[in-house]
């Protein structure tokens, strides 16, 4: 797949709104300074560009059973 073809994460405002809820997760060291790095280079927080990428899977993912 090229560069020109891969889906790109698109950040925009919010589409969550109202209650929410903690939850734990481990995640890799260098994925987390992945986040970070995201989160510097877009004046977002840690928890914005987790919860729209999260989003972003929830839309695009695709599950099988084979």
């Amino acid at each position: 797949m090229s560069e020109q073809e891969k889906p790109k994460l698109i950040i925009t405002p919010k589409a969550y709104t109202g209650d929410t809820s903690v939850i734990s997760a481990r995640l890799p060291k260098d994925m987390i300074a992945d986040l970070d790095k995201a989160a510097k280079m877009t004046g977002r927080t840690r928890n914005e560009i987790m919860q729209m990428c999260l989003e972003y899977a929830l839309k695009n993912m695709e599950v099988t059973f084979e």
